[in-house]
């Protein structure tokens, strides 16, 4: 069943890290001015509610919540929204509470932090709240919004460890279940600016089904459907394998280079489209087939 609900995953700002890096926390109250080119303003206008839309902030994958929480509750409020809390879920026991489970019954969206996405799924994943979201996501006009970690969390298998100098030697990158909420993806972000193109193409050559997405700062995905929709102001990597030709990754040992042959890269700016079905990209301004502005 295809779901009714929209997830909006976010690369994240400059200097927001991910995983276990150390600069995640550093500037964080400089470090959400993205928003405001049109990320933030796209969660609000495809909410139930628009502006009236019930929207909680997890923060669960940062380690400064006190600070992250307030920081995303005024960028929203800058943007008009009128029932923003924070939900600060620090473990497993609050997650499966009727408390939690309430409030996020009644949200219209959730927002989850940067920081690191194993948090995440350790603490949330099996709960009752993991269960609520994604049921509501799959039945109802919900939904979920990820910048960084809570971006890379969102698909089924996620990236959560592996450095960008040694990406594409055989065994640098660890991999985990995510959340589920979309299936045959993986998705990494800060993509650009730290050079994790490698970490992507070996997380498509361990299982070339899986299309690689890796998403830029001030970047981010509105997927409803098949169809993925590029926002902000960057750039989206897509990094398809189903036409790998050839690779040594069975032949090598832990450590050595892996080579790949005919993957096939694809690149997303803003508004353009990619049809997760069909396996179409349609750039909204081509110099070839320009779609005319309604």
């Amino acid at each position: 069943m295809k779901a009714v609900g929209k997830l909006v995953i976010i690369g994240g700002a400059v200097n927001k890290g991910s995983f276990s890096e150390t600069d995640y926390d550093q500037n964080v109250e400089k470090n959400l001015n993205f928003f405001e080119r049109g990320i933030l303003r796209k969660i609000i206008e495809e909410s139930r509610l628009k502006e009236n839309s019930i929207i909680e902030i997890i923060t669960t994958a940062s380690q400064i919540p006190q600070i992250v929480g307030p920081e995303y509750k005024k960028a929203f409020e800058f943007l008009g929204s009128k029932n923003v809390n924070i939900l600060d879920i620090q473990n497993r026991e609050q997650a499966n509470s009727d408390a939690i489970v309430a409030r996020t019954n009644a949200a219209d969206v959730v927002l989850f932090t940067g920081g690191d996405q194993l948090r995440l799924t350790s603490i949330l994943g099996g709960t009752r709240f993991h269960d609520v979201i994604l049921l509501k996501y799959q039945e109802q006009d919900f939904i979920y919004a990820g910048t960084s970690a809570g971006a890379a969390a969102a698909s089924e298998n996620m990236i959560y460890q592996g450095s960008s100098s040694e990406a594409l030697l055989k065994g640098e990158i660890k991999t985990t279940q995510g959340l589920g909420f979309i299936e045959n993806v993986i998705v990494d972000t800060h993509f650009v600016q730290r050079g994790r193109i490698g970490r992507l193409f070996q997380a498509v050559v361990n299982n070339p089904r899986t299309l690689g997405i890796g998403l830029g700062e001030d970047t981010g995905l509105f997927i409803h459907g098949d169809i993925m929709t590029a926002i902000g102001s960057g750039l989206v990597i897509l990094v398809d394998g189903r036409f790998i030709k050839d690779t040594n990754l069975t032949n090598i040992n832990l450590g050595q280079p892996i080579s790949i042959d005919n993957l096939i890269v694809h690149v997303m700016s803003q508004n353009d489209i990619y049809d997760l079905k069909s396996k179409d990209l349609t750039i909204v301004n081509s110099q070839y087939n320009p779609i005319p502005h309604v």
